[in-house]
């Protein structure tokens, strides 16, 4: 009788092992002393994004610098171009002298070409948006050229690359701009704006739960939609619990004290 009163837990266990599972492939590929130093919960406020702008492209370059830094991702050969500059291109191949986020990001094989990647005009407006998309793009890049594949192999790059960039951080953007409400004005609202999300909700605010759990963060649960907060909540219960009978030594050496 007592079962009738237990909430189901947020997704199934084989969700939750996946999204644990890519999160430690994530600690292990792509710098975990530079997660455990440097990796902040970045927030769509003033605080993390202050430039003044005065046009799109101002605006992109902009909010592509501050994403590219807050990843660790100054040093690598990527540029921003006009979306009508942008065309198919070959991966370059270059090298790193050891870390590959922050100030020890050396190149020491530098590439032929630099990878382009473009913005969305419609998201200036949709900050968050813009945001969450050049967070997934970098994810897509790095994982890329680190070229080990995520937790389910190929078929899974596309939730991998969701998933890794919420491990760089940018977990309130992403969980926000999955899904975007039409609300009571058909006129603001502009489905080309919006991002296309490979994680569902849950599946994002979970995934930013429990880099948050690692990273004692106590800020971004308000700065979340309203109704995901309490998926929030609920993630960090299970997260604690999760961990506590883990096994896994590396989810273990993590986990704050």
């Amino acid at each position: 009788m007592l079962a009738l009163f237990k909430s189901a837990p947020l997704l199934e266990q084989q969700e939750q092992q996946w999204l644990i599972d890519t999160f430690i492939w994530a600690v292990e590929n792509f710098d975990a002393e530079f997660f455990t130093k440097h990796t902040q919960i970045i927030l769509p406020t003033g605080q993390y994004f202050p430039d003044s702008v005065s046009s799109i492209e101002q605006m992109a370059t902009s909010v592509f610098k501050r994403v590219t830094s807050y990843a660790g991702m100054s040093a690598w050969p990527i540029q921003l171009v006009a979306p009508q500059q942008l065309q198919p291109q070959v991966f370059p191949r270059f090298e790193f002298s050891s870390a590959i986020r922050g100030e020890g990001c050396q190149l020491i094989v530098p590439p032929s070409h630099a990878i382009n990647i473009s913005f969305n005009p419609n998201q200036i407006n949709q900050p968050q948006d813009l945001v969450a998309s050049f967070a997934g793009t970098l994810a897509t890049i790095m994982i890329h050229h680190v070229g080990v594949l995520p937790p389910g192999g190929k078929e899974f790059l596309p939730q991998a690359a969701d998933a890794l960039a919420c491990f760089l951080g940018f977990g309130v953007m992403m969980s926000n701009t999955v899904y975007q409400f039409k609300g009571g004005c058909g006129s603001c609202y502009n489905p080309y704006a919006n991002r296309e999300a490979q994680l569902s909700e849950t599946h994002t605010v979970f995934m930013h739960a429990l880099v948050c759990y690692f990273k004692k963060d106590t800020l971004s649960k308000k700065h979340l939609k309203p109704h995901l907060r309490s998926q929030f909540k609920k993630a960090q219960k299970e997260i604690k619990a999760l961990v506590s009978e883990s096994a896994n030594p590396l989810l273990l050496a993590y986990a704050p004290n």
